[in-house]
C-alpha cells in the first residue's frame, strides 16, 4: 500500500488501526523499550532462543523481497548489514534468497562479534554468496538493496562508517527494503531533522513482531513478520495481530490510522 499524507512530527499514538484487502484490523505500535521486553520473554519465558527467532527474522524478510521483487525482476540483491540483531536478520535473509535463486551479496563493515554472526558469514560462504567491500560499485549492480543496518534498538548518533553508508543507500536509484525501521530513524520519532537520513523513505518496510512508532512518518509498502507469537504474548502487550495467510510468514499491512488525539488520516 501507498501512505498519501503527511502527519505533523510528534510522539506516536498508542495504536494504528490499518486496513487489509481483506478486512479491517487493529494493529499496536510497540515501542522499543517493549520491544526488547517481548524478546526477552520469549526466550526467558517461551523457550525461544536467539537464533531461532533470528531465523523466522530473516525468512520473513527474504519473502517480503520476494513478493516486492521476484527474481523475474532482477536477482542481483545487495544485502547491507549492521553489527546487531538486524545485521544478523539480513545475513539470514541473504542465505534464504539464495536458495530461492537470488544473487545475493554483503556489505558488512563491522561484522558483529557474537559467535552466532560468524556462523551465519560461514554459512553464506559456503553458499557462494560474496562479501563486497566497495558500496557505491555494488549499489551500481544490484537491483535491490536490503538496509539491515540498525533495528529497534537504535537511539543515535550515527558514527562512521554509518552516516556515509546511509547516505549512500540514501541516494541509491534502485529499490530498497528496510528490516524493522529504516536505518537513521528514531525508533519513536521518524526520521531525523537534517543530515544523513532525513530524507530517507524505502520502498518498503518490515516491521518484525509489530510496527515500531516511526512507522507514523513512513510511507511506502509496509509488511509485517515474524509469525511465531504466543496467545499470552500477544495479550500481554495488546498487538491484535493480524491473521496470516496459509503458510506466509509475512502480511501486508496498511494504509488507514486512526491517530489517538488526531483522528483518521492516511499514513
Amino acid at each position: 500500500m501507498l501512505y498519501t499524507a503527511v502527519l505533523k512530527r510528534n510522539p506516536f499514538p498508542a495504536a494504528l488501526r490499518y486496513y487489509s484487502r481483506s478486512a479491517k484490523m487493529s494493529l499496536k505500535a510497540i515501542s522499543s523499550k517493549d520491544a526488547a521486553s517481548l524478546d526477552k520473554d520469549l526466550m526467558e519465558i517461551g523457550g525461544w532462543s536467539l537464533d531461532q527467532l533470528m531465523e523466522l527474522a530473516g525468512l520473513s524478510v527474504s519473502q517480503a523481497v520476494y513478493r516486492i521483487h521476484p527474481p523475474s525482476k532482477g536477482k542481483n540483491v545487495l544485502v547491507v548489514c549492521g553489527p546487531g540483531n538486524n545485521g544478523g536478520d539480513g545475513l539470514v535473509a541473504a542465505r534464504h534468497l539464495a536458495q530461492y535463486g537470488y544473487t545475493p551479496s554483503i556489505y558488512y563493515p563491522k561484522p558483529g562479534k557474537n559467535e552466532l554472526y560468524q556462523r551465519l558469514t560461514t554459512q553464506l560462504k559456503s553458499h557462494s554468496v560474496p562479501f563486497i567491500t566497495d558500496l557505491p560499485i555494488a549499489i551500481k549492480t544490484s537491483d535491490l538493496l536490503i538496509d539491515a543496518i540498525f533495528g529497534f534498538s537504535f537511539g543515535g548518533p550515527l558514527r562512521e562508517p554509518f552516516p556515509t553508508i546511509i547516505s549512500q543507500i540514501e541516494t541509491a536509484s534502485i529499490p530498497v527494503l528496510s528490516v524493522d525501521a529504516p536505518s537513521s530513524w528514531d525508533i519513536e520519532k521518524g526520521p531525523p531533522e537534517k543530515g544523513p537520513g532525513s530524507k530517507f523513505m524505502p520502498e518498503a518496510l518490515i516491521s518484525l513482531t509489530a510496527p515500531k512508532p516511526c512507522v507514523k512518518f513512513y510511507r511506502g509498502r509496509h509488511f509485517l513478520g515474524g509469525r511465531f507469537l504466543t496467545k499470552d504474548i500477544v495479550e500481554k502487550y495488546g498487538l491484535g495481530l493480524p491473521v496470516y495467510p496459509g503458510v506466509e510468514q509475512i502480511v501486508e499491512v496498511g494504509v488507514d490510522v486512526d491517530v489517538e488525539g488526531e483522528g483518521e488520516g492516511r499514513l
